[in-house]
């Protein structure tokens, strides 16, 4: 996963401020919070990842055309 450095808050300033974490998430999709200059929690704006509300099965499928595209070439020479 990248991490966009605009896109980080540490803990102290989550726990402070944490409309402005909310604001960043609600932007951006997510805010990644640090603690000890680590990445250590993920906050996010459930509307604006769809994935979450997927049920097993969406999950099932959506993994599965990703992994298809993803190694097409592969697939087709396997199949020959």
């Amino acid at each position: 996963m990248l991490i966009d450095t605009k896109n980080m808050i540490s803990v102290t300033d989550a726990n402070r401020n944490f409309t402005k974490a909310t604001r960043m998430a609600e932007q951006n999709g997510s805010v990644v919070i640090m603690k000890g200059n680590r990445a250590r929690y993920i906050l996010m704006d459930i509307d604006q990842n769809p994935q979450l509300n997927m049920t097993q099965e969406e999950k099932m499928e959506y993994l599965g055309r990703k992994i298809l595209k993803e190694h097409l070439e592969a697939f087709k020479e396997l199949a020959k």
